[in-house]
This record gives C-alpha cells, sequence and structure tokens, in this order.
C-alpha cells in the first residue's frame, strides 16, 4: 500500500490531504460517499472495516500518524459548480463538516494550481463536504496565500438553556446545527478553565455531556438525520474585550474524546449563531476566537437570517500552512499493519 499526501495546520490543528493511493468511493454526492464509507451498520465513530477505513485507520494511527490527527480524501463535488469534495476523518470516524479543514483545503487548492488566484486580491473554492457546499475566501497578496474565510452552511440554534445532568452537577448549554451539532457550555459552570493543564477534565466532561445528550431531541437534525447527533462539546471562557471585540477561549472535544488544537471552525460558526442569539453578537460584530495552545479565529455572523429559525450564514477566518509532504507505505510484513492508538 502506498498513500501520498500533502499536510497543513490550521491555527495548530492538523490536516493532512490524501492526494493517491485510495480505492474508488462510490457515491452520486459527496453526503452519499461518507454514508457508503461508514457501511452498512457503522456509525460516525465506529465505522464498519473497508479498504478505504484501512487508509484512514493508517494515516491516524501510531507510528504515521497520532490521536489528534485529522484529514480528508479528496472526492469529486456534486455538480461542476463546485471545485472539490472531500470526505473529512479522524481517529475515531467521519465527520459532516470541518472549518479547520475547510481553511487548509482553500489554501491548498489556491497553491497547488487546482483554483486560479490573483497575485492580489481573493480566490473562491467552492468545496462540497458532507453537511452541503462551503466556499472558501482565500486572501492574497504579494502572491502569497495571507489568510482563509470560510463561509459556513447555515447554522441553527436549537435550544440555548438545555439542563444536562454531570457528574460535576447540573449546567445548562446551548445547542446549535452549524454541519455538525455542537454543544457550548461555560467551562466555569463545571468549575474548569480552558487551559492545557485541564486537558484531562475538560475531556472527561466533554465526553460526558456528549453520551448524556445521546437521542436528545435537540441534537437532531431538523432535516438530515445524518447530521444527527453530538460531534462536539464546545468548553469556553470570556476574556476582556480585545479591541472593542467580545473575546472567548475555548476548547472543543469531538468524535470519542479528540482536542482541536485549533478555535475549531464550524464550532466557531455554532458560537456565533448562539452569541447571536442570546443578544450578544449583531451581524458584522466580530467574535475573537481563541483556542487552547492560543491560536485565533476571528467569525462574524453575515446580515439576514434568523439563529433560531431557518438559521444565519457565518464567516470564520484564520491561516492554514503547509506543514509536509508524503509518501506512506504499508509493507505487507509488517506485523502492526494499520498501527496503533495511545
Amino acid at each position: 500500500m502506498f498513500v501520498r499526501t500533502v499536510d497543513y495546520h490550521t491555527a495548530g490543528e492538523p490536516f493532512r490531504i490524501v492526494l493517491d493511493g485510495t480505492p474508488p468511493i462510490p457515491g452520486d454526492t459527496v453526503a452519499e460517499r461518507r454514508a457508503i464509507a461508514l457501511g452498512a451498520g457503522g456509525s460516525a465513530t465506529a465505522p464498519r472495516p473497508s479498504a478505504l477505513d484501512e487508509i484512514r485507520q493508517l494515516l491516524t494511527r501510531e507510528p504515521r500518524g497520532h490521536a489528534g490527527m485529522y484529514g480528508g480524501f479528496l472526492v469529486p463535488p456534486d455538480d461542476d459548480e463546485a471545485h472539490l469534495g472531500v470526505l473529512f476523518w479522524h481517529k475515531d470516524g467521519y465527520s459532516t463538516a470541518c472549518g479547520h479543514g475547510t481553511i487548509a483545503l482553500g489554501a491548498w487548492a489556491v497553491e497547488s494550481g487546482l483554483v486560479r488566484a490573483p497575485e492580489d486580491g481573493v480566490a473562491r473554492v467552492r468545496i462540497d463536504v458532507p453537511s452541503g457546499r462551503v466556499t472558501a475566501l482565500v486572501h492574497r497578496a504579494g502572491g502569497r496565500t495571507t489568510g482563509v474565510t470560510f463561509r459556513n452552511v447555515p447554522t441553527r440554534v436549537s435550544a440555548l438553556k438545555l439542563p444536562v445532568e454531570t457528574s460535576r452537577g447540573t449546567v445548562e448549554v446551548a445547542v446549535a446545527h452549524s454541519g455538525a451539532c455542537y454543544v457550548s457550555v461555560p467551562a466555569s459552570a463545571l468549575g474548569l478553565a480552558v487551559e492545557p493543564a485541564r486537558l484531562p477534565e475538560l475531556t472527561a466532561v466533554g465526553r460526558e455531556i456528549r453520551a448524556a445528550l445521546a437521542g436528545a431531541e435537540a441534537v437532531a437534525h431538523p432535516t438530515d438525520a445524518r447530521l444527527s447527533g453530538v460531534y462536539g462539546v464546545i468548553l469556553h471562557d470570556e476574556l476582556p474585550l480585545a479591541d472593542g471585540m467580545l473575546n472567548q477561549r475555548n476548547v472543543t472535544v469531538f468524535a470519542d474524546g479528540q482536542i482541536d488544537r485549533s478555535p475549531c471552525g464550524s464550532g466557531t460558526s455554532a458560537r456565533l449563531a448562539v452569541l447571536a442569539a442570546e443578544g450578544r453578537l449583531t451581524p458584522g460584530e466580530i467574535l475573537r476566537h481563541e483556542s487552547v495552545i492560543g491560536t485565533v479565529f476571528t467569525g462574524r455572523v453575515l446580515p439576514g437570517g434568523d439563529p433560531l429559525g431557518e438559521g444565519v450564514v457565518t464567516e470564520v477566518g484564520g491561516t492554514a500552512f503547509r506543514t509536509g509532504e508524503h509518501g506512506f507505505v504499508l509493507d505487507a510484513d509488517d506485523e502492526l499493519g494499520t498501527g496503533f492508538l495511545l
């Protein structure tokens, strides 16, 4: 087995783009391809065994990857109005949305020549993901990419003060659907703070909240069951205003206890919609959203829409940088096979 990739990081979170080495992935749309990748009886965090999933495991497990690895399989878009499609994956399975991955893909599409871009100005990269079509606005200056802003699918808030029982007491959480379902809760409500030293506790309570809300009405997507269920739990802190901007720090615990090193792109969309529904953020106002490692996304809600109705459209901006190009090999005699997770 030989798999060729190019790797990026977006605000510290890895994104491994698979260029060659995957078997054909059937389906007429990206959403259908994801369902086929999961397999009959499989789930988002427990796919059925397949040749494709062996590659996901190879790239997310040691010694070629690690438990925090994230990436995507390039697939055809749903139609010729988009430039590319992608199946997002992580150590546990396949997600329906990924903002940091969209930012990385936008940068790669321009830097690889897939999408033509001006020396100075903005290039639009349209990407089909399992939750719909998103757009990466790739900002250029002097022939270099200086940042990427992605415009997400509409985000809808389904709950603002939903009580959840935890081992740390009852807390009220907000739930928003932004291509994937995110639950938001102040870390202080759990006696915690978003700090690297508290990551084991933050991860544990994030997994606990995700499990507690399994099957809850608020986490069911109103029109597409494939987008239902808690994908990530966002634990956040309030920070002092930054140049007049609302300022928060968060850590997102997603899938089966994976930690987002970035401020979480689609999670930032969820936070924007929740803050708008709470009356704390008006259209056009900027949220400065910091990660647990100190990297930053900025985001805003565009005019129009209702976070408690059909949803709002959000834009989230950040930077992505290429970190390497790789050719991964699996020797038939390698007793570790696709690897291991610790």
